[in-house]
């Protein structure tokens, strides 16, 4: 709202066109060249609007007012905002420039005439539009598998924006939501970047980002066992999914393996190397490789053999400690211990 200085005489801001009597008469005289009697003017924050009015040699006084207060009476500047002036093309144009526009300078504006035979206004009404701004987006997370979770973004803008969510990785498919995104049960593969974004159609959308980690217990996809021949060096290799990343041990038999002479333990990532140099007789037999994390544990039974006995390479076996006590029951059933 442009605010003009008090007038002198307090019934000058209940009628514009007794104003219009007050204005020097030394003013340029001009006739309006009437814009539609109201109009919508449409701007976005930040930008230049110029509101039109246009005149001619038939005018005696002119004025601009904002709801009730006097901007220019003629070419005496009354407001005191700086950001506003006149724009004056020669003798026609009794235009009136506001720089920087915000939302409260909002409303309707009024450009009065007044001729020697009637008083005549036109009104527009300026609306200011507000690109859409995020203002609060919920934080990066980390939650176990099976949670629900729920993520937020809030908005504002003039008009009210949109909000759509999408998870880019890996189809970038929309999700439901919008202010709030439900996830009920989260799993492993909702896990990843989770995008906002607010759009109004006034200026480019803006965008927040999520991102989320979904934690779950070991899982051995891949335990491979070695033929190796004596002399030879013995590779069992144990790869497996987890988050957070798992500890891994080694066993032979009941006895916990380590680096030591001979032997070599090597963790990547979620992958698990025992390297056995100089295999014997002694080495062959069946490891076990343990994989830990705070959700969970899984073990994977791994063989070193010597050529020719017909093992499967990919033939280790891969089972939970919960199917080893389902194994362990079955057994103690069989025998009624």
């Amino acid at each position: 709202m442009l605010v003009g200085r008090r007038p002198c005489w307090r019934q000058l801001q209940a009628s514009f066109f007794r104003l219009l009597c007050l204005i020097p008469t030394g003013f340029p005289v001009r006739s309006v060249d009437m814009q539609r009697a109201t109009d919508n003017i449409t701007i976005r924050q930040g930008d230049t609007a110029v509101i039109r009015c246009y005149v001619d040699d038939k005018v005696s006084k002119v004025a601009w007012l904002n709801r009730s207060n006097i901007i220019f009476a003629g070419e005496d500047k009354w407001s005191l905002d700086p950001r506003v002036d006149l724009v004056n093309k020669g003798q026609l144009e009794y235009s009136l420039r506001i720089q920087k526009v915000d939302v409260y300078d909002e409303g309707s504006y009024t450009c009065s005439i007044q001729t020697k035979q009637q008083s005549k206004t036109s009104n527009v009404h300026l609306i200011v539009q507000v690109p859409a701004n995020i203002y609060k987006v919920s934080e990066d997370i980390t939650v176990n598998e099976g949670s629900n979770v729920t993520l937020s973004c809030l908005a504002n803008g003039r008009p009210d924006p949109s909000i759509t969510w999408r998870l880019l990785n890996p189809s970038a498919d929309s999700l439901e939501g919008e202010e709030y995104l439900d996830i009920s049960g989260i799993m492993r593969n909702q896990a990843g970047r989770y995008e906002c974004k607010a759009s109004n159609d006034v200026a480019t959308p803006d965008v927040k980002y999520v991102n989320v980690v979904v934690n779950y217990p070991p899982a051995i996809k891949n335990a491979k066992s070695s033929e190796t021949q004596v002399g030879r060096v013995g590779v069992l290799r144990c790869e497996t999914v987890a988050v957070p990343k798992p500890e891994f041990e080694w066993y032979r038999d009941d006895k916990r393996l380590s680096n030591a002479q001979g032997i070599s333990i090597q963790i990547v990532g979620t992958t698990t190397v025992l390297m056995i140099s100089n295999v014997t007789e002694e080495d062959y037999g069946n490891y076990t490789c343990v994989a830990t994390n705070k959700l969970g544990i899984q073990n994977a039974s791994l063989f070193l053999y010597r050529p020719g006995t017909g093992r499967d390479l990919n033939g280790a076996t891969c089972l939970s400690q919960s199917l080893w006590l389902l194994l362990a029951s079955i057994t103690c059933l069989l025998f009624k211990c």
